[in-house]
């Protein structure tokens, strides 16, 4: 369980495919390798990938074919930029929203635009998530937390202040650029229990 709330930029070192549909990817992140273990889990751009080996301020992390398509990861080369985040502890603070970094779809940047000190940006939501998506509700957003400002039928839009463009991939998306989303996991449970469809 992960809170959005991105502790370090990291870096695609390397991505080795490993012969079975998967890969095994090498990812720099001095902060997050701190105390990290074998088995221990990190979300990558919002998804949860488990630690293999830790060295170095470098994490290698074994990741399946069906997250290489199902997610934005795939995409990701050598020296590309990486929001990092360990996984939450019991006593600590929930700064963002609850966040499993299961990546319910991949979105894509439409526009920004920019004001004085912040940026309103508009995302394309893939079929069948906007209904989990509500103004003033919580999304994840390549693994940031951040609350909706608007909502449609296939689009959503959020406010970006200075931090978040300074300190996560956030800042440098341009229109066109993928994105990993994660709804918030609340609304599905609800249309569970109250049964709808998936």
């Amino acid at each position: 369980m992960f809170t959005g709330i991105v502790e370090e930029l990291g870096e695609i070192v390397r991505s080795t495919e490993t012969g079975d549909d998967s890969a095994l990817v090498a990812i720099r992140g001095p902060l997050v390798t701190s105390d990290a273990r074998h088995g221990d889990s990190i979300a990558v751009n919002g998804v949860c990938l488990t630690v293999v080996d830790a060295d170095a301020g470098v994490f290698t992390a074994d990741v399946m074919g069906e997250t290489l398509r199902r997610t934005a990861l795939g995409a990701l080369r050598p020296g590309d930029p990486v929001n990092l985040e360990r996984a939450a502890a019991l006593n600590s603070r929930l700064g963002g929203h609850l966040v499993q970094g299961h990546v319910d779809g991949v979105g894509e940047v439409v526009a920004r635009e920019p004001a004085a000190r912040w940026e309103t940006v508009r995302f394309r939501l893939p079929a069948g998530l906007a209904r989990y998506v509500v103004e003033k509700g919580s999304i994840t957003v390549d693994g940031v937390s951040l609350t909706v400002a608007e909502v449609g039928d296939d689009w959503f839009t959020v406010g970006l202040i200075p931090t978040t463009l300074k300190l996560t991939t956030l800042g440098a998306r341009r229109p066109g650029d993928p994105v990993n989303l994660e709804v918030d996991v609340l609304a599905k449970y609800v249309e569970r229990l109250m049964g709808g469809a998936r």
